[in-house]
C-alpha cells in the first residue's frame, strides 16, 4: 500500500483578502469616527494594502478595521504584517502585506519538529514553498497536524491534499 502524505502550506485566498479590503473600505466611509479624516484602504501591487490618513491614530484605527475584517473572513493574521505609520505629506500612510509561502527557514523550523517531535513513521519534504509529510499510518498524519497546530511557528498554516 502506498504511503499517505498530505501538504504543509502557507497560503491566502486573494479574493477573501480583496472582499475584506472592500469591507474595510466602506466602513471607512460610513463611519463617523472616520468622517473628514481622509482615511482610506487600497491595493499597492499584488501583495501590498495601503493606509492611509490624515492623523496617526486614524491611521492605526483603520488598520484595527481591516484586521477585525480579515479575522471575520478567517484569513489568520499571521498572514498579514503590518509596518507602522509613517508621514507622507499632509497624511500618514501605512503599509502592509500578505505573507504567502514558506521559507526555506521556516520549512527546515516544521521539519525539525516533525523530525523530533513527530511519530517515527512521518517523513517530511521540503518541497519549493512548501511542505509534503507522508507517512504508512494516516493516524501518524494526524498526529503530525495536532502537532503543528499547536507549534506557533510565525506563519498561517494550511494542511491540504490529505491522501
Amino acid at each position: 500500500m502506498a504511503d499517505s502524505s498530505f501538504d504543509v502550506v502557507s497560503k491566502v485566498d486573494r479574493q477573501e483578502v480583496d472582499n475584506a479590503l472592500q469591507q474595510a473600505a466602506k466602513e471607512l466611509t460610513t463611519r463617523y469616527d472616520f468622517r473628514n479624516t481622509g482615511a482610506g484602504i487600497a491595493w499597492s501591487g499584488e501583495e501590498d494594502i495601503v493606509i492611509t490618513a490624515d492623523a496617526e491614530e486614524r491611521t492605526l484605527a483603520a488598520l484595527e478595521v481591516l484586521k477585525e475584517k480579515l479575522i471575520r473572513r478567517d484569513i489568520s493574521l499571521k498572514a498579514f504584517e503590518a509596518g507602522e505609520p509613517i508621514a507622507s505629506g499632509k497624511g500618514f500612510k501605512l503599509t502592509g502585506t500578505i505573507v504567502q509561502g514558506i521559507t526555506s527557514e521556516n520549512a527546515k523550523k516544521i521539519a525539525k519538529t516533525i523530525r523530533d517531535e513527530g511519530p517515527k513513521g512521518a517523513k517530511a519534504q521540503i518541497q519549493g514553498d512548501e511542505l509534503r509529510v507522508s507517512s504508512k499510518k494516516r493516524d501518524d498524519l494526524q498526529q503530525v497536524i495536532a502537532l503543528l497546530k499547536g507549534t506557533d511557528f510565525g506563519i498561517a498554516l494550511q494542511f491540504v491534499n490529505y491522501r
